[in-house]
């Protein structure tokens, strides 16, 4: 180790050129895995907020609200199951809603009206207003994102296409469904607002898209099969079944996984040029009685420290660079992201090493040494 710290302040010229390498290596793979996080949570954080573990859909929904109708009868029965501690509905619906600007401009806004009700533990906890009110049908809670858009508390949303409107009463943080603003109303009005058409809700009593489901040891296909049309699944299958979700985080991923390939193929590169321009004062010390292992542990910490330092400096850069990041773009880089992301840039670049100590192991201690003459 005290070796390797030498050499590198000797050489500072060139272990700088690969640490900034290094650095703008880890600063892009955290920038993607944190746009790639944002994404995804942009997609589905409201149902991944959600207080529950299983999910239960119409048989043949694949996991999906948009496709699955479902009776809120089922609630009583499904509560009454083992281990399930509580039982909620849920339904959601994707709308536009039309507001008058200060110019008396018609301005419009895509949202997605997620239907529950009122003091189930579905429902956000508002960080400015009243909470959801079964007295109030007309009366709904949105994402705060909606603010930007000019909505403020009492406005009144109107439905694109329908006679519907909603007043806003209060305001949540961090609900998105699909990419768009979450707006929840109550469920009796979220039922007028779905299904308006003939039809639509095919007959079912009570029509709902989903029954969420809280506890930790539920039987699920016990539960499925105790009861006719429906299918239990859990909240991370639910979140992968949403329209897009997993496409988007495969691509993300894939991302990812090429950058980090393609980071170890050029730091493999840079370091095995280093060791060739050292053969001959490898030779020597070799000459001099230094082992394999001893030549080997120097390379291997070498670039041990210059890739940690260059990772630590990446991670610092990455979250400077998100302040500046304009408030609606989708960054979310957590620490368990950080920690994932970094030790395997981290095992990547050591692993890169492979290539230079398998070249210093060939190297002939005669044949460096008369180079040297």
């Amino acid at each position: 180790m005290y070796l390797a710290f030498k050499e590198l302040q000797h050489g500072k010229s060139r272990f700088t050129m690969i640490a900034i390498i290094t650095i703008l290596i880890s600063w892009l793979v955290f920038i993607l895995s944190g746009l790639g996080n944002g994404l995804s949570t942009l997609a589905a954080a409201t149902m991944k907020n959600v207080d529950a573990q299983y999910v239960v859909f119409e048989e043949g929904s694949r996991a999906s609200m948009s496709r699955s109708i479902i009776s809120a009868d089922l609630v009583e029965e499904l509560s009454k199951q083992d281990n399930v501690n509580g039982a909620a509905v849920m339904g959601q619906l994707p709308a536009t809603v039309i507001r008058t600007g200060d110019n008396e401009e018609v301005l419009k806004t895509d949202i997605t009206i997620i239907g529950i009700e009122p003091g189930s533990f579905l429902e956000p906890t508002t960080i400015e207003g009243m909470p959801l009110d079964s007295g109030n049908n007309n009366g709904v809670i949105v994402n705060d994102t909606l603010k930007d858009e000019g909505f403020s508390i009492g406005d009144t949303l109107t439905i694109e296409g329908s006679k519907e409107q909603f007043t806003i009463v209060g305001f949540v943080s961090n609900e998105t469904y699909n990419h768009l603003p979450s707006v929840f109303a109550t469920m009796e009005k979220w039922r007028t607002t779905s299904f308006a058409a003939p039809g639509s809700d095919k007959d079912v009593a009570n029509p709902v898209n989903a029954i969420m489901l809280q506890g930790k040891d539920i039987e699920a296909d016990q539960i499925q099969a105790s009861f006719k049309g429906i299918e239990v699944v859990s909240k991370q299958a639910a979140v992968r079944g949403m329209p897009g979700y997993i496409e988007e985080s495969g691509t993300i991923t894939m991302m990812l996984v090429f950058l980090l390939i393609i980071s170890a193929c050029i730091l493999a590169v840079f370091f095995y040029v280093l060791t060739l321009q050292k053969t001959n004062q490898l030779g020597v010390m070799k000459a001099l009685g230094a082992s394999q292992s001893f030549l080997s542990k120097m390379i291997v910490s070498q670039v041990f420290i210059l890739s940690l330092g260059s990772i630590i400096i990446g991670i610092i850069i990455t979250y400077l660079t998100a302040l500046v990041f304009p408030a609606g773009m989708p960054f979310d880089l957590d620490t368990k992201l950080v920690i994932i992301y970094g030790l395997s840039l981290l095992i990547i670049c050591t692993l890169s090493s492979v290539l230079s100590i398998k070249k210093m192991k060939k190297i002939d201690p005669l044949i460096a040494i008369g180079r040297v003459e």
